[in-house]
């Protein structure tokens, strides 16, 4: 330890406020893991779905309770007062009951046991699937402000180096060493920025809005961004396989297939509602109340019966109920059939998104290696009078086009990894902890 502090002390001051300087920028960012966290605690669509998780559990428990013995105790204390033609009697009356039910057999109510159930479950998968979509919609928003970003610090810097190539022209100008249209061409490109900075600007509020909007508070902090050079690389695994596990994993349709299940145990508790119900009762009673409330020697009385129901006719409610939950069934199986389309679609879409995000990647990164070539070379020659003002302004544009188109060409190819996970069904902390991986605080 004492080597260690001695060689701190050693290093040169300058050195020292540098390191110093470069771990409080770094504290001042935040990265796309950090905001996932907020989100998860304060993003709304989370926390609904997680209450109607505890409502579920508490309906199948409600459900279940109907089921399991019912004890009841009752008990009354009167006093009452007796009047005829040769007296008056006044006396206190005691009575307490115990009652227990118990149902023997009952197909609707353990049908409806069964239909809650599948409710619960769904809203299991609903909740787990909120979380992804949750995560999934704060990394687009999140790669979006760093669109924005890009956006506006490009036409910043597009619009000082049009600033400066608009003094070189009017320094040419006055030496009458080019057309009297060039200033006049770079002025309103000038111009032309400056408008398009403010509208940037206004971009950049709004992007980082929609991020405040599911943390719960006003993001200003300057945002971690994707590194120069970044490891991405595609999926090793083909399209099939992340098809098949989507279709096997996706919350979102797990839920709709336990929807479809509840839909078919309505029906099945409807039915029941033509089917005879028996239960048990058990009863123990001690009461020194006799008949009209008059006073009589206290017994005490056991009674165990059996109760059966037979429906026989309810005006045909039943029969309606159950076409109702018919319904109901189809039309949560074409939920079902809609999102399982969707879900193919989406995978298929996210995983070439990937494939020829790389590529696009790739060819972008060329794209402005030229851009920035043909700049150089569009400056010379309007030096030399080969070139005019309006063919530099175009190169510098290309220029951060190309640049611009850099940066989203990674940005799309990160949200489709998600994208991808999402669909699939896998996306977790591990997934987006890696694309965290490739955010950095600009030096």
């Amino acid at each position: 330890m004492s080597r260690f502090i001695a060689l701190w002390l050693s290093l040169p001051l300058g050195l020292l406020c540098a390191c110093s300087m470069a771990a409080e920028a770094e504290s001042n960012y935040v990265d796309l893991w950090q905001l996932q966290q907020e989100a998860r605690g304060a993003d709304p669509r989370v926390l609904k779905a997680q209450a109607q998780v505890r409502s579920g559990e508490g309906r199948q428990r409600e459900a279940l309770g109907r089921m399991l013995p019912q004890l009841n105790a009752n008990g009354s204390v009167n006093r009452s007062r007796r009047d005829d033609d040769l007296s008056r009697t006044e006396y206190n009356g005691k009575r307490a009951a115990l009652a227990l039910n118990q149902v023997i057999y009952d197909p609707q109510s353990w049908r409806s046991y069964q239909k809650y159930a599948e409710l619960a479950q769904q809203s299991q998968f609903e909740s787990t699937n909120a979380q992804v979509v949750s995560s999934i919609d704060l990394s687009e928003r999140y790669f979006s402000v760093l669109a924005a970003e890009d956006e506006l610090s490009l036409v910043r810097n597009e619009l000082e180096a049009t600033r400066h190539n608009l003094k070189r022209v009017e320094s040419l100008y006055k030496k009458q060493m080019v057309l009297v249209t060039d200033p006049l061409d770079v002025q309103a490109r000038v111009d032309t920025l400056e408008a398009d900075e403010i509208e940037a600007a206004n971009k950049v509020a709004i992007s980082r809005e929609a991020i405040s909007e599911l943390v719960g508070r006003d993001v200003q902090e300057p945002l971690k961004r994707i590194s120069d050079n970044p490891a991405f690389s595609p999926p090793a695994e083909a399209e099939s396989y992340w098809v098949q596990i989507a279709l096997e994993s996706n919350p979102a349709l797990q839920a709709r297939e336990h929807s479809v299940n509840a839909a078919d145990a309505a029906i099945r508790e409807a039915k029941a509602g033509h089917l005879p119900r028996l239960g048990l009762n058990l009863t123990a009673q001690r009461s020194d109340i006799g008949y009209e409330g008059t006073l009589t020697p206290r017994s005490d009385n056991f009674v165990a019966s059996l109760d059966l129901q037979v429906p026989l006719y309810s005006g045909g409610s039943t029969s309606a109920k159950v076409v109702a939950s018919e319904g109901d069934k189809e039309a949560a199986q074409q939920d079902l059939e809609a999102l399982r389309r969707q879900i193919v679609k989406e995978t298929r879409s996210a995983y070439i998104g990937i494939t020829a995000g790389l590529s696009r990647i790739k060819a972008a990164r060329r794209a402005l290696e030229s851009a920035e070539k043909s700049r150089l070379a569009t400056e010379k020659a309007y030096q030399y009078g080969v070139k005019n003002a309006t063919d530099v302004l175009d190169s510098v544009k290309n220029e951060f086009s190309a640049r611009r188109d850099l940066y989203q060409s990674q940005y799309k190819f990160v949200t489709s990894l998600l994208v991808l996970h999402r669909w699939s069904g896998r996306l977790s902390d591990v997934d987006i902890r890696r694309a965290n991986d490739w955010l950095v605080a600009p030096i």
